[in-house]
């Protein structure tokens, strides 16, 4: 016993820096998988069922997704809305750099314009729900108020048409993520090497070319978070529907994670299965998104070896 003892230590103090970070990470790669891996993958087994959350799982193959993909409008239009915000949702990453180029001066008053900009991301989005439900109220609403000033008049407010209520979401959802995308273009800025930009500067490089060339390529990693966690906030797009439009008027604005609940948990039935297809099909695509920026950011780091 005594040799094996010793053994074991001699074992540890040989493998010690190898072995000392995975005693830290084993419980945390234990708790990952027990909590996101395992549920993929019980995700994947329940679409293959049709099951109502409480009684026997009945085997159906592909059923579930035969029936997505054979002409649900649901579907179709939930898909075609992520779209959407997908494309518009990026534009808080634009916005969050030059807000964050904005911001990174020293001038008197700047930590009070940070703070206001910063204001919007620590706001529950249920909250942002809410105070945007209000500004597109029909005829009271001071978006309604504004656009009839000049002119415009959207029938039963933009909320309440079913041709502008999406992107009318969408906007509201775009105020806190460009304030995300803005700390993380500050912290990004914190760390461009100032010896490169003042070679520029003397190389007379300046604006656009200066931003370009010298900014951007050091704020890639700031970039990367960016566009993943922009991506993800586009797919998972459910409170900010839940609060201000329920997926009307009409089941226009819903997209896949709303009808993923609509499906698993609403008042419309409890088809666990075919609403675990759909999550499978919103993974997938943000799997895809994220695999191409990985891909990406792998290529040029390298290129740059």
């Amino acid at each position: 016993m005594a040799t094996a003892t010793a053994g074991n230590r001699s074992w540890y103090k040989r493998n010690e820096i190898a072995a000392t970070p995975w005693v830290f990470l084993i419980p945390g790669i234990f708790m990952f998988s027990l909590y996101v891996i395992y549920p993929i993958f019980q995700s994947f087994w329940i679409s293959f069922h049709e099951w109502d959350g409480l009684g026997e799982k009945t085997w159906v193959g592909l059923a579930n997704y035969e029936r997505l993909l054979g002409g649900d409008r649901k579907f179709e239009t939930s898909f075609w809305n992520n779209i959407r915000w997908l494309v518009l949702y990026l534009l808080a990453i634009p916005m969050g750099l030059f807000i964050s180029l904005f911001l990174n001066q020293k001038v008197f008053g700047i930590r009070l314009y940070k703070s206001m900009f910063f204001f919007p991301f620590v706001i529950s989005q249920v909250v942002v729900g809410l105070v945007f439900s209000w500004f597109y109220l029909p005829n009271d609403g001071l978006f309604d108020v504004l656009v009839g000033k000049i002119g415009i008049d959207i029938s039963g407010g933009i909320l309440g048409n079913p041709n502008t209520a999406t992107y009318g979401i969408i906007a509201a959802g775009l105020w806190p993520q460009t304030a995300y995308c803005m700390i993380l273009y500050l912290t990004g800025l914190n760390a461009v090497d100032p010896e490169q930009v003042e070679a520029a500067r003397l190389d007379g490089a300046k604006g656009a070319r200066m931003l370009w060339y010298i900014i951007l390529p050091q704020l890639k990693p700031a970039t990367f978070i960016a566009f993943v966690v922009t991506i993800i906030g586009a797919l998972r797009s459910f409170d900010f529907i839940a609060v201000m439009t329920n997926g009307g008027p009409f089941g226009s604005t819903r997209v896949l994670s709303f009808y993923m609940f609509e499906e698993s948990l609403s008042e419309f039935g409890f088809r666990m299965g075919y609403g675990a297809a759909i999550a499978v099909v919103l993974f997938f695509i943000m799997l895809g998104f994220i695999g191409y920026f990985l891909k990406s950011m792998y290529q040029d780091e390298k290129g740059a070896y």
